[in-house]
């Protein structure tokens, strides 16, 4: 029986990477997939890993309909075995119906991978679909580490290197590596704690190198 997949972890725990395995792993027992994605970091309709992985891809836009697409695969003579969804999390609500309705109506498997929340930490619409629809729900094991070395729970979006909780959701940025200048829109993961005080890695770092105030007399 086919199966809705979602495979979900902070950013930088390795979705993309995985992504690209499991298509490795179908693939090299002759199934036959699709890749889609959307925003992804590269800024082409590619699925990106960290680790320099890299796949062509179909770019989910809002008006994607998969229902459509597979169907019109399928009626023209091809094949389609399983759909490999990264950035699921930028899908609409209704992307993510139609693809529980190519599980259902059209036994295809379908492996969706995504972040839960955005940098407000609020559930994205794609990914609560998910959540409310897929079959199998998946927590990477690979946990991604906020600057403190606690397991990172949270998404951080940061303007030089500064905190923000407010502005569009969608912008396509990475995430700062530590021996790189920051970037105007970056991202991080951070645990609950740092999230909750917006205490960044360079926030943190200005913190400890401050000078201490002179005494008094």
């Amino acid at each position: 029986m086919a199966e809705l997949h979602f495979f979900t972890g902070t950013m930088d725990s390795g979705k993309s990477t995985l992504a690209l395995q499991t298509n490795h792993n179908h693939a090299a027992r002759g199934r036959v997939g699709r890749i889609f994605t959307t925003h992804d970091r590269s800024g082409t309709a590619t699925v990106s890993s960290r680790l320099g992985l890299t796949h062509e891809a179909l770019e989910v836009e809002s008006d994607f309909d998969f229902w459509r697409y597979v169907v019109d695969t399928l009626t023209r003579g091809g094949r389609i075995d399983y759909l490999i969804c990264d950035e699921a999390q930028f899908y609409s609500a209704d992307q993510i119906d139609q693809l529980a309705k190519i599980v259902d109506e059209l036994q295809i498997d379908v492996f969706a991978f995504g972040i839960l929340t955005d940098f407000r930490s609020i559930l994205f619409p794609g990914s609560a679909r998910l959540v409310e629809l897929a079959d199998r729900m998946n927590v990477l094991q690979v946990e991604a580490l906020c600057w403190c070395g606690k397991r990172a729970t949270h998404n951080a979006r940061t303007e030089n290197g500064a905190m923000v909780v407010e502005g569009e959701v969608i912008v396509v940025g990475d995430v700062e590596q530590a021996d790189e200048p920051p970037a105007d829109v970056a991202y991080e993961v951070l645990c609950r704690q740092h999230f909750r005080r917006r205490l960044t890695a360079d926030r943190a770092k200005a913190v400890s190198l401050a000078p201490e105030p002179l005494p008094f007399g």
